[in-house]
């Protein structure tokens, strides 16, 4: 079997991509995602029911989701890809990077996009209320990790690492970028140079595509 990744442009399997790319694994790109019933959603059902993207199918068949999960395990699987620092202490910080992304901002967003998960029936007022709040939460955790994980020249060090490819997607939504770009400008710079990383350029390109 080929590996297989099921996602949706401009969304989180932009990460999974650049890990994928970073190991140098060849893989099939199936676009689907359940607000895109033109999208493969069914053959996504048939591997995932739960249609999370993104979804990673192994060639053994064995399947993944969670893109910080998928991150360390492609990590662990291909040390050469640097994914994860062969440092113990390096190592450690970058898992706990990724899983402090993983639990702090992303649940975060996920309440901003869909605040009638966490509220029964709200009213208009009310689920603003909630979004702005989350916003600022959202904004605040963010200040939090660049206070706490150095940019020097990239998060994962010479070279971006697993860490790097999840902050800089999961910084591009709810106005994590223009935030840290006033709160924590120097921190902020090295957004740009991961994107623009050689072997990271390509896939954020096809994601978000630079305008003209």
């Amino acid at each position: 079997m080929t590996i297989t990744l099921y996602g949706y442009t401009g969304s989180g399997s932009a990460a999974a991509e650049c890990g994928l790319a970073l190991a140098g694994l060849n893989y099939r790109n199936v676009q689907a995602a359940s607000w895109d019933t033109h999208s493969a959603i069914d053959e996504l059902r048939r591997v995932n029911p739960l249609a999370q993207i993104p979804t990673l199918q192994w060639d053994d068949g064995s399947v993944m989701t969670e893109s910080a999960a998928i991150l360390i395990e492609l990590g662990l699987r291909h040390p050469a890809s640097g994914l994860l620092p062969a440092d113990p202490a390096a190592r450690a910080n970058a898992i706990r990077g990724l899983v402090y992304i993983a639990a702090n901002c992303y649940a975060m967003i996920g309440v901003i996009d869909y605040p009638d998960r966490v509220m029964a029936q709200p009213d208009k007022q009310e689920a603003e209320r909630v979004v702005r709040r989350s916003r600022e939460r959202l904004h605040e955790l963010w200040s939090q990790f660049a206070d706490q994980i150095p940019a020097t020249p990239f998060l994962g060090g010479a070279a971006p690492n697993a860490l790097d490819i999840l902050a800089a997607v999961v910084s591009k939504w709810a106005g994590a970028r223009q935030h840290l770009a006033q709160a924590r400008p120097q921190w902020a710079a090295v957004l740009p140079r991961i994107e623009g990383h050689p072997a990271l350029a390509p896939v954020f390109q096809r994601h978000w595509p630079a305008k003209r």
